[in-house]
């Protein structure tokens, strides 16, 4: 067979575990059709995050809303011969009919708050459950590790190089989006920058450097054709082709050239010697890039430092977020048949029924308290878990644009405690839990209880 390159958004309707399609058929046969919330939350932050900043809630609402199993569809399912040829008809049938409350692209999330809640026919939500979770998963992992080197380099652009190492197609597509919405300043990924907006950079390889017969002359052919470039100065020695640049520039002033990029060894020592001899030539405006194995912290330590660079590619570290490559997701069933339900599993305990988070900001415009409450619960603050979709279509105007959800989420970003911020991992979170909740955590664990003592041996 004629494999794809990546998975086409016509089969994303098989893009499930088996276990979803066969507890969809269990539903059926047993004629459990009733409504159905399941919730999309992580219980505990990563060691090194203090937030996550969630993406991929509201945009997966399309694809729900477009799936449907094709007559292809239908015969690869009759091939593992699992399925009896009326559920496969209900499958032929199949739209999804419910609705589903989200945050905000780019907001800030703690342990327990719902990402998203989906409402439905039980059958359908659970056949929506890993299609979701991987799709939101990528994104807000991602995010999360870019606005943390958006937060270490203090202000200073961060370019995303990730794109060779992500781990696949759609992740090095998506989180472009991702790494938009978290504030980096650009991507070297043409496709997903011109998908998303997203100012598209880049300088050259060394192999280019290498394929000259002359250093200086690789320069001289970049700067012709791309007028205020940036030169990659380290495939020799750094000080060196500076020298050499610099003479060139002082003999040929009509030359454009925007910046340097350094790629190894002491980042910051080698940023000082080659700022101070770019100023003394009075080359003040070429800026200074780095790059090479960057993260956060290596970040964070460069611009303590105080060396004079100007911007930073990052990597390996942006496109696996190689400190916490994983999020713990979790896609919960907290009410059927208008009745809560839970789990009480060792360190899995979660609580029942809809929900909604009330964010209530300080004097400072920072985030003072979040609540985690019933969704019909009204408390002081922002609620922000908004209805994105009702009975299977997307709401018109209830997602913004691309730019409209950046905008957004910069701003929730900047409602973010300092402590939040930093690259040190914090204790607390700001959030609680409303006594509703807990009690109805409670009443649901003993009505469980009570009903394993009538359960006979």
């Amino acid at each position: 067979m004629n494999q794809p390159p990546v998975v086409k958004e016509a089969d994303l309707s098989l893009l499930v575990d088996l276990y979803e399609l066969a507890m969809a058929q269990a539903y059926w046969s047993e004629g459990m059709d009733d409504t159905a919330v399941f919730s999309l939350f992580f219980r505990q932050l990563p060691d090194n995050r203090n937030f996550v900043l969630a993406c991929g809630q509201q945009s997966v609402v399309s694809i729900i809303e477009s799936l449907t199993f094709t007559e292809e569809h239908i015969g690869r399912l009759e091939s593992l011969d699992r399925f009896q040829p009326e559920f496969l008809d209900w499958l032929r049938n199949f739209r999804f009919s419910g609705s589903v409350h989200a945050v905000a692209e780019g907001t800030p999330v703690f342990p327990q708050e719902p990402l998203l809640e989906i409402e439905g026919p039980i059958a359908e939500v659970q056949l929506l459950e890993s299609l979701v979770m991987n799709y939101v998963h990528l994104e807000s992992v991602l995010a999360s590790k870019a606005v943390r080197l958006v937060s270490a380099a203090e202000g200073r652009p961060v370019v995303d190089f990730g794109m060779r190492r992500t781990h696949g197609l759609d992740a090095a597509h998506r989180g472009v989006r991702a790494y938009r919405l978290a504030g980096l300043a650009g991507t070297s990924n043409v496709l997903a920058g011109l998908d998303f907006n997203m100012p598209v950079h880049g300088t050259m390889a060394h192999s280019f450097v290498q394929a000259c017969t002359d250093e200086l002359d690789a320069f001289k052919a970049y700067a012709r054709l791309y007028p205020g470039t940036t030169l990659l100065v380290d495939t020799y020695d750094t000080r060196t082709a500076v020298r050499r640049i610099i003479t060139w520039l002082q003999e040929n002033p009509e030359v454009s050239i925007g910046g340097i990029r350094l790629d190894s060894g002491d980042l910051a020592a080698e940023a000082r010697d080659c700022r101070k001899m770019l100023d003394e030539a009075g080359l003040t405006d070429i800026k200074i890039m780095a790059s090479g194995g960057l993260d956060e912290y290596r970040i964070a330590e460069i611009v303590s430092s105080g060396a004079p660079i100007d911007g930073f590619g990052v990597g390996t570290a942006i496109g696996v977020s190689n400190d916490e490559p994983a999020l713990e997701l979790a896609f919960k069933l907290t009410e059927y048949a208008c009745l809560p339900r839970m789990k009480n599993s060792p360190g899995k305990q979660s609580f029942p029924g809809p929900k909604q988070i009330y964010r209530r900001l300080g004097p400072d415009g920072r985030i003072a308290q979040d609540v985690i409450a019933g969704r019909d619960e009204v408390f002081d603050g922002n609620p922000l878990l908004k209805v994105v979709m009702k009975h299977g279509r997307v709401i018109e105007g209830a997602i913004g644009s691309l730019d409209d959800q950046v905008s957004a989420a910069r701003k929730a970003v900047d409602t973010l405690p300092r402590r939040l911020l930093y690259l040190e991992p914090v204790v607390e979170t700001p959030t609680v839990v409303s006594d509703f909740l807990k009690a109805l955590q409670r009443d649901t664990l003993e009505k469980v209880r009570r009903g394993w003592k009538h359960t006979p041996d």
